[in-house]
């Protein structure tokens, strides 16, 4: 290379007017106007126009450059004529007349133009995309997206930092400890028919550098999960990991409300309102029916169960006899809703399990149209609007049958009506901290409880005297875990405890979630030892770094924050990854493939 470059594209502007500059870069547009030659010259910083002007230089290789070869270009700055500046980039103003102009790399013909800027509409086109990444990275958007990435990391780090925690790395090969998604299984070598696994997360691994006495951890944590995947998941992800000694819950929210303040500040310049609003999980699912709201809503859902079982509906009352509740969600119908789109309803919310969805339109009170308002007399009716937010020109969605069912479809329809009608600011980052989450969940298929958020979580002390001596399921139902989940704009974006720092605690719910002794020895043996020998009470909290940025990029879609992204099936589509392997690497694992049936 025989130009060195002194000047980045995208940071020169009218106060390096007659300077000499040299800069390195692709061709992004390519244009001759009469012999004079203008391009476009981009780097990861911007663009900025060069031009060739046989009047003033002798370069014939001008001509030849087209789009996407690699160029330096050695020549003055100097202002754009009257008329010609483009207030649209940083280096409008200016141009910059070339003198020496050194071919580094020519360029084949793109496979679809980097100018189009559209959204990709069908798979073969995010295909094509995908595998051919590299190119994608050279768009402004993406690098701009991967630098909003880098500042939030940045600032992170230097948050964590003075706040007196160490970055420690921990092992990717590590033992197969489920904690909720199929691990992703590496086979040894030099241990033939044992296996190594990726990490779901650092988990015992985090609490054992407390018991280790580390006090402070903190660590960019790259994870594995095996599990089927959709916009806002890969199989490997970035989380921040944190764990942290002789805290209570107060201390993790209270220091990532700080840490939240500070990466909103050094990416977007906006201040954050500190302290979050909290809300338990109870009031989440009740009013929101979700245990992530998106508060920027302001709509919520209104439970109808007892207004239900007085109806002459008997839908209603046959499925809230058997445990379902009735909620609704009501708005200010601003434009009349087609009876072709009411009709539509039971598509939106089929995927959640539910069997059917009824509308009321109150025109005004007691004035109900409905294929279902013959079923409620005058007086529930009059009872039922009280509890609604709008008496007149509202619309009512109803939906009855199992909570998690019924909260699932409105809280999706929730978010649907909510945007589209203007109950939702856009504007703001609206932080939330959901806490006193169940500690288990009991699934009724296998007759067995499930640690909800994963099996070292602490039980809440109010409970812990249930959790200890109780045998029976409604009991345990009711005990609540030390847990918090931190969302913002109707994302999780972080998940924490405190963790069991007992072995006899360990030890219990091992025994509620079904583990034996002897499983639990397998699995977790080395864990259980360490607990023996004087833990001190910690906690954490694990924030997911792609969902942050693509948060604030403002995308729904992780692989836009991700400079390498799979598809929803797992694959690298530019690497050809996962693929093949030969025998001789199968035989030297001790592998023998047979065919699936």
């Amino acid at each position: 290379m025989r130009l060195k470059r002194t000047h980045l594209c995208g940071t020169v502007n009218k106060s390096y007017i007659g300077q000499e500059v040299v800069f390195s870069g692709w061709v992004d547009r390519w244009r001759d106007h009469g012999g004079v030659v203008f391009i476009d010259l981009r780097d990861r910083t911007g663009i900025v126009q060069v031009v060739f002007d046989p009047s003033a230089t002798n370069i014939p290789t001008a001509s030849t450059l087209r789009q996407e070869f690699v160029i330096s270009a050695r020549g003055s700055v100097r202002s754009r004529p009257d008329g010609m500046t483009n207030s649209s980039l940083p280096t409008g103003e200016i141009e910059v007349l070339v003198c020496e102009l050194e071919l580094l790399s020519k360029a084949h013909t793109l496979p679809y133009s980097l100018h189009d800027d559209s959204p990709s509409q069908g798979e073969t086109d995010e295909s094509l995309r995908l595998a051919h990444r590299y190119l994608e990275l050279r768009r402004p958007n993406l690098q701009k997206n991967l630098r909003i990435r880098h500042e939030f990391l940045r600032a992170a780090r230097e948050f964590y930092f003075e706040n007196g925690f160490w970055e420690i790395e921990t092992p990717i090969l590590y033992k197969s400890t489920p904690e909720g998604a199929r691990d992703y299984l590496v086979p040894s070598r030099v241990h033939p028919g044992h296996f190594y696994a990726l990490p779901q997360s650092p988990q015992t691994l985090k609490q054992l550098c407390m018991i280790g006495g580390l006090d402070r951890y903190v660590q960019i944590a790259r994870c594995f999960r095996d599990e089927d995947l959709r916009a806002d998941r890969q199989p490997e992800f970035t989380q921040v990991d944190v764990e942290m000694s002789f805290v209570d819950q107060n201390d993790v929210m209270k220091l990532h409300e700080g840490l939240m303040k500070r990466v909103l500040r050094a990416v977007h310049n906006v201040d954050v309102t500190t302290p979050f609003r909290r809300m338990r999980y109870d009031e989440a699912m009740r009013d929101y029916g979700s245990d992530k709201p998106d508060t920027r809503i302001s709509l919520k859902l209104i439970e109808l169960s007892p207004e239900a079982q007085r109806c002459s509906f008997q839908v209603y009352k046959e499925l809230v006899e058997k445990g379902g509740i009735l909620k609704a969600l009501c708005f200010e119908e601003k434009e009349p809703i087609s009876r072709s789109e009411l009709d539509g309803l039971i598509k939106k919310v089929a995927p959640f399990g539910a069997k059917g969805i009824s509308w009321v339109r109150i025109k005004k009170p007691g004035d109900w149209q409905s294929p279902q308002a013959k079923f409620f007399d005058d007086k529930l009716k009059s009872e039922i609007e009280a509890k609604l937010p709008y008496q007149s020109g509202a619309m009512v969605f109803l939906v009855c049958g199992p909570d998690s069912v019924v909260n699932n479809a409105l809280s999706a329809l929730r978010l649907e009506y909510g945007a589209k009608l203007g109950y939702k600011n856009s504007e703001r980052f609206e932080f939330l901290w959901v806490t006193d989450f169940p500690l288990l969940e009991f699934n009724e298929e296998d007759g067995r409880f499930y640690a909800a958020h994963h099996p070292f979580t602490r039980p809440h002390p109010e409970d812990l005297d249930i959790f200890m001596k109780s045998g029976g399921k409604p009991e345990l139902k009711e005990v609540r875990a030390c847990a918090y989940d931190l969302v913002l704009n109707g994302f999780e974006i972080g998940g924490g405890s405190l963790r069991i720092y007992d072995s006899e605690v360990q030890s219990r719910m091992f025994e509620v979630l079904g583990i034996s002794k002897e499983e639990a020895e397998q699995r977790f043996g080395f864990f259980i030892r360490a607990l023996q020998y004087g833990t001190p009470p910690h906690g954490g909290i694990a924030l997911g770094v792609d969902r942050i940025a693509m948060i604030l990029v403002g995308s729904e879609a992780i692989r836009d924050v991700i400079a390498f992204p799979k598809t929803q099936k797992a694959t690298d589509l530019m690497a050809e990854a996962p693929s093949p392997v030969n025998d001789k690497q199968l035989e030297e694992l001790s592998i023998r493939l047979t065919p699936k049936k």
